[in-house]
Formats: C-alpha cells, sequence, structure tokens
C-alpha cells in the first residue's frame, strides 16, 4: 500500500512519465508464444508442430522437390487446423520474449523462397493505449524555442531512465573496437532498440522528430543516432538496398520491423495521407527500423527527408524493384507528413476515406462517384434545413416570451398578445367585452 501511495506522489509531482510505452495485455489477439506453449500441452499438436519444424529446417537449407514441399503443405495444414490461434496470433514490440515469438510467427507461416512482407506481425490492436505518448511528444515540441532538438536533448536528460539509456547507446556507437577504427556496429543497434523500446514516446520521439529551422538544430537531429556508427557503412561504401533487404529477410527482428513500416506507413493513392491513416503508428513503425541493418536517417542537416544508407547500383533487372524499396523512405508523402506532423500536429491532412478494397468492383466504384456528386446538393439541404429550425426556434421563443420586445409606441394592439393562425385568445375577448360593459356599469351608477 505505502508503494502504491509512492508511486500516485511522483506521478502527480511530475516525476514519472503519464504514459508508458508497449503495454501488453492478453485481452487482444492471442500472443505466439501463448500459442505455442497451449500446443506443447497437447501431444498430437507438439508431434505436428515438431514435424513441421523439420521441414522448414530442410527448405531452409535449400531447394527441395516438389513431392518434398507438397508434405511439408500437408503437416502445415494439420498443425494449423490442429491449432488455428498459431495462425491468428501476433506479438508486441518491446516485450521480453519478443524475438522467440516472432520466430514461431515467421515459421508458421513462411517455407523456403516466400516473401511475405505486407503484414505486420504486430499486434496493432493496442496501438491507441500508446498514442498519447506521441501526442505529448508533439505538444512538448509546439514550445516557440530556437533549437528544439537541444531542448528535447535536454528534456530527455532530465528524466533519468531516457538520460542513461541516452548516454549507454552514445557510450556503444562511439567505442571504437580494439586493433580498429571502427565501432562495434552490433552492440550500437542493440543499445539504440533497447532506447527506444525502453523510453516513454514523449521523450524519444521528441529527440529523434524534433522539428528544425535552422542547420544547427538539424545537424543535432541528424547525428541524434549516432550515424557513423548506425548508418554509415565502412569506409562510406553504400551497399545494394536488395542485399540488404535480404539479410533483413534472413533475421526475425528485422524482416519483422520492415513489414511493420512497409503496412504502416504505406501512402494512400486518394490522399496525401497514410492508408491507415495514423501518422503516430507511422512513426513508430519508422523507428522500430533504427537498431537493425535498414536503420533510416536524415540525410542532410537543412530538411527532414530521410533515406536508407544503401544503392542501387547493380541491381541489374531487378532496378525497378530496388528502386520502389528507396522510394518507400525518399518519396512517401505518409512517412514525410508524418515526421512534419511532430511539433505541429494541426499540419496532418485529414484524409477521411477508409482503405478500400485492392480491386473494388465497378458498382462499389458507381456507388462512390454517386455519393460524391450528391455531397454538394446534400450539404445544401442540410444547411436549409438548420435555417429552418432556427426560424422556428426563434418563433417559438417570441411565442413563449413573458416580457414583449421594446417598440418606438405603446399601443392596445402592442399590449395584446400575438395572433396565430386567425384564432383569437381568451384573454383578448375577455379585454373586448370589459371595454362593452364599462358605459353600462357607469350608467347605472349615476342612477
Amino acid at each position: 500500500m505505502l508503494l502504491f501511495v509512492e508511486v500516485l506522489v511522483l506521478f502527480s509531482s511530475g516525476v514519472l512519465p503519464l504514459s508508458v510505452p508497449n503495454v501488453t495485455s492478453s485481452a487482444f489477439l492471442p500472443d505466439c508464444v501463448n500459442a505455442h506453449l497451449e500446443c506443447s500441452t497437447d501431444p498430437q499438436c507438439k508431434d505436428l508442430y515438431r514435424d513441421w519444424e523439420l521441414c522448414t529446417a530442410v527448405t531452409s537449407v535449400g531447394p527441395t522437390g516438389e513431392q518434398a514441399m507438397t508434405e511439408c503443405l500437408h503437416k502445415q495444414d494439420a498443425l494449423l487446423e490442429k491449432q488455428p490461434s498459431l495462425l491468428a496470433c501476433k506479438c508486441h514490440r518491446g516485450f521480453r520474449k519478443e524475438e522467440q515469438c516472432l520466430q514461431i510467427y515467421w515459421r508458421v507461416r513462411l517455407l523456403s523462397g516466400e516473401d511475405d512482407l505486407e503484414t505486420s506481425p504486430y499486434d496493432n490492436t493496442q496501438i491507441d493505449l500508446g498514442m498519447a505518448s506521441i501526442v505529448a511528444a508533439s505538444t512538448f515540441l509546439q514550445v516557440d524555442v530556437e533549437n528544439q532538438c537541444l531542448k528535447a536533448a535536454q528534456d530527455c536528460g532530465l528524466f533519468e531512465k531516457c538520460g542513461s539509456l541516452r548516454s549507454e547507446y552514445v557510450l556503444a556507437c562511439t567505442k571504437k573496437v580494439t586493433g580498429s577504427q571502427r565501432c562495434n556496429q552490433h552492440k550500437c543497434h542493440r543499445a539504440l532498440r533497447r532506447f527506444l523500446e525502453k523510453v516513454p514516446e514523449e521523450y524519444s520521439f521528441g529527440v529523434l522528430f524534433c522539428p528544425c529551422t535552422n542547420t544547427l538544430c538539424g545537424e543535432r537531429r541528424r547525428k541524434t543516432i549516432v550515424p557513423s556508427c548506425a548508418y554509415e557503412e565502412m569506409e562510406d561504401l553504400q551497399p545494394n538496398c536488395l542485399h540488404q533487404q535480404s539479410f533483413c529477410r534472413k533475421d526475425a527482428l528485422c524482416r519483422s520491423r520492415l513489414a511493420d513500416f512497409l503496412q504502416n506507413c504505406q501512402p494512400s493513392a486518394s490522399s496525401a495521407s497514410c492508408l491507415r491513416d495514423s501518422a503516430g503508428i507511422c512513426l513508430r513503425a519508422y523507428a522500430g527500423l533504427i537498431g537493425t541493418i535498414m536503420t533510416p536517417n536524415y540525410v542532410g542537416n537543412d530538411s527532414a527527408d530521410v533515406s536508407l544508407a544503401c544503392t542501387c547500383h547493380g541491381s541489374g533487372n531487378r532496378w525497378q524493384e530496388c528502386l520502389q524499396l528507396q522510394r518507400m523512405f525518399t518519396h512517401n508523402n505518409c512517412l514525410r507528413n508524418a515526421i512534419n506532423w511532430m511539433g505541429n500536429p494541426g499540419s496532418l491532412p485529414i484524409d477521411i476515406t477508409p482503405p478500400l478494397a485492392p480491386r473494388p468492383s465497378p458498382l462499389v466504384q458507381e456507388d462512390v462517384m454517386l455519393k460524391k456528386n450528391h455531397l454538394a446538393s446534400d450539404q445544401h439541404v442540410v444547411e436549409e434545413n438548420e435555417q429552418g429550425d432556427e426560424s422556428t426556434q426563434r418563433k417559438e421563443e417570441d411565442e413563449f416570451s413573458v416580457i414583449p420586445q421594446y417598440s418606438g409606441k405603446s399601443t392596445v394592439a402592442n399590449l395584446r398578445p400575438p395572433v396565430h393562425g386567425g384564432v383569437v385568445s381568451i384573454a383578448v375577448v375577455s379585454f373586448e367585452l370589459l371595454l362593452l360593459m364599462l358605459p353600462f356599469s357607469a350608467a347605472l351608477s349615476w342612477q
């Protein structure tokens, strides 16, 4: 009880952040680790999973015959029929068993040679739980300060966890390997991932996406991830982007982060926004790539343009495929608008169009066009209805008003209640009868 009170005091005093990222809960999609444990308790499912592991091990070594591949597919179908949760499961970013979960996720889905980078393995149903931290980061960056990145770094230093983990990755990325002039890029990437996974996003996103108006601020932003170790290759030799992607696909974590980025930062074809209409989700997916072999970064000090540290030279007949991968970073309106949104949330274009099917039927397209054509007329009808409602409300207010409005001349007609629809009120009839009876009453009084 005492510990609970102390935590409340820390929250109320601002020592602890208001939001904690990467909250997990079993109330959403099943976790792949839990699905695997459940399968392990069933002897039949356990045997099916072991057979499927042998198949994936054989196919990963080299090409197999058609008969062997068919047998593996049958085993896969039998396993998923026995344990459907293995196909429906997802993983959680920053979870203690994240890499184990991702290995299970890809193992039950992919065979050798298959490419499936269109679906993220992460559970995005919980993404809204941490959106407040991203909004908080964008709000903090709206303060009128000349060097926003310097302020974001100072704010990070004031928060103990952010400052210590930032110092940890800076040390790992700047320390030279004994007997060489290069850093240990593997340790550097691991420390960067630890920083982004453990530090609340109102601090980590502040130093990553701080808006800049001068080159001094832009240089600090570009050097945030220590690009000389985490981004650039040895002797400034850029690898081929497709080769880099091929190495990434062999690692479950890198493959997952790339799939998450390609899904959640996919630009919309009908607007300047993201297909999934969420700048926060795109920023989180982009930040997830930092600390992998596909680490992106800013290309200069005078803009917020980003790119991978690779080239398309030597791509051969896969030149277009390589350019498409590059342009997901260099010419991506979804990503560019998401980065610009930090520090200026009102600048993000609003896309109210829901994600459409890849190939909608002609009837669906015709219905959408009809709705767009009638939008203006419908809006005019709504405005007329609103005006009619306002006039009706004013009439009702005048009718039930106790004190009449001021007029220049007061007459009997002005003092009378209003007459509606040709019907005389009872009060008016009584008033006129009283006037007619006055002479008779006066005559009787003189007698």
